[in-house]
């Protein structure tokens, strides 16, 4: 049984504020054959200086840069190691210090994590946090099996070397412990894929029903095509500022707090322990979860403990003491329909066993108590690894600072990406979004960052 040590479960505290104050993004597909890697993280640089309503000229903001954190998944890929000097010498910063993070399926949010750091440490004032990922340099048996290597060789990957395999089962534990049902599930993939639809940067959008979700192709039983993110190409980005120069670059600075946990590589290999309570929680809750109450082992084959860690820090960093109450909208790792699901206990937006119910009572839909990746998410709109946990932190800095029209309405950005603005397009604007969340994570929850964003 695991037991934290004396200092474990220290909360972090930053030397100073970290602020956010703009995002870029490119499209995402499965091919860009137009566009060197360079050149899509270009443009999500030029989105992010040129079009924030920033406050000076973007030549005037690129000289105050003081470090860049780049991340990407996989070398393989692309093929080419250290990468990120290639990007940053394309970007104009040498000789500026850069570092580059692969955190697996996390190393978005890890990217933005260290960048945060170097201001809150008073290293850099202005930093950037840009990742991507090449996804379209090999075929998609050689790619899936690239991201299967992000398990444990000796155990997992050999099961079948593609990751929907790891996640099928606990599609079935979870649905045998707290009475998940397949329509739930797809419910996910309904909803997330349907917000795509208003998304210029989409890949994957549709408008699917249930029974299209169920009827579909099963990838590793029971999870079937729709409830599966897809090989993506693009690149994200964010600029992160100390207190006074957030200011003087706009008037819509967001204060950031971060945290990330870790855990076992080897899935079926977790050990048991007592679970980490969020701020809103008591033992009673979980009394009848012990083993000596008759109870299963936690976090078992169904939770992320890495998840959980992350959000009993950044929850207790930011003061939220309720996050259904508090966070106007979060941002879920939803590689697939049941990694969205789990993490819904993870990090409190209900109680471990009754996860089902936040997509069930509609708090998860816009509209809702706190709805859910209204991005599209990673089922709808992408997933190249290295930008998605970048990605989705912009999209919740663009909904606080009201600003989700403007990066999903314009129809010239529809355009840029060969697409054609919707007849039938709607805001999913947030009214009034003063809090949000994101989770970024990876693997089989190896590595988790957990990200909360709030109005200045």
């Amino acid at each position: 049984m695991i037991k934290f040590g004396k200092g474990n479960l220290r909360i972090p505290k930053w030397e100073r504020p970290v602020y956010a104050v703009a995002g870029g993004l490119t499209g995402y597909r499965k091919r860009f054959p137009e566009y060197k890697l360079e050149e899509l993280c270009m443009i999500a640089f030029r989105q992010m200086l040129e079009d924030n309503d920033l406050k000076l000229d973007p030549l005037e903001i690129k000289g105050l840069l003081n470090y860049a954190a780049y991340g990407a998944f996989a070398d393989h890929f692309q093929d080419q190691l250290l990468c990120e000097a290639k990007v940053h010498d394309y970007l104009g910063l040498d000789p500026l210090f850069n570092t580059g993070i692969k955190t697996g399926g996390a190393t978005g949010g890890s990217t933005v994590l260290n960048a945060a750091m170097a201001i809150a440490s008073g290293y850099a004032d202005v930093a950037l946090a840009m990742g991507w990922e090449r996804m379209d340099e090999v075929d998609t048996k050689t790619g899936n099996f690239y991201i299967a290597t992000a398990a444990c060789k000796d155990f997992e990957t050999r099961l079948a070397r593609i990751y929907a395999s790891y996640y099928a089962p606990m599609a079935r534990r979870f649905a045998w412990k707290y009475n998940l049902s397949e329509e739930t599930r797809a419910k996910v993939a309904v909803k997330n894929r349907l917000y795509a639809c208003y998304s210029p940067y989409a890949q994957q959008a549709g408008r699917h029903t249930v029974e299209e979700v169920l009827a579909g192709k099963i990838i590793c039983d029971p999870l079937r095509v729709l409830e599966c993110c897809c090989m993506s190409v693009g690149a994200a980005c964010m600029l992160l500022c100390s207190e006074e120069m957030a200011y003087k670059l706009t008037d819509n600075p967001c204060q950031l707090f971060m945290a990330g946990g870790t855990h076992t590589l080897r899935v079926a290999d977790r050990r048991h322990m007592e679970i980490p309570l969020l701020p809103h929680e008591t033992p009673e809750m979980y009394r009848d979860f012990s083993r000596e109450a008759g109870g299963d082992r936690w976090p078992g084959f169904e939770s992320f403990l890495a998840a959980r860690f992350a959000a009993y820090l950044v929850y207790r960093m930011a003061g939220i003491e309720n996050p259904l109450k508090e966070l106007d909208l979060v941002e879920l790792h939803d590689a697939f329909t049941i990694s969205d699901i789990q993490t819904y206990g993870d990090i409190g937006l209900r109680p471990y066993g009754q996860e089902p119910d936040y997509i069930e009572s509609g708090d998860a839909y816009f509209g809702g108590k706190c709805p859910a990746n209204l991005s599209g998410g990673l089922l709808g709109t992408m997933h190249a690894v290295g930008a998605t946990g970048i990605f989705q932190g912009v999209e919740c800095l663009w909904q606080i600072q009201k600003k989700y029209d403007k990066f999903h309405s314009n129809p010239n950005i529809w355009k840029r990406w060969g697409k054609k603005k919707p007849a039938d397009w709607k805001s999913l604007q947030v009214p009034n979004a003063r809090q949000t969340a994101w989770v970024s994570h990876a693997g089989v929850g190896s590595h988790v960052t957990m990200g909360v964003l709030r109005r200045a």
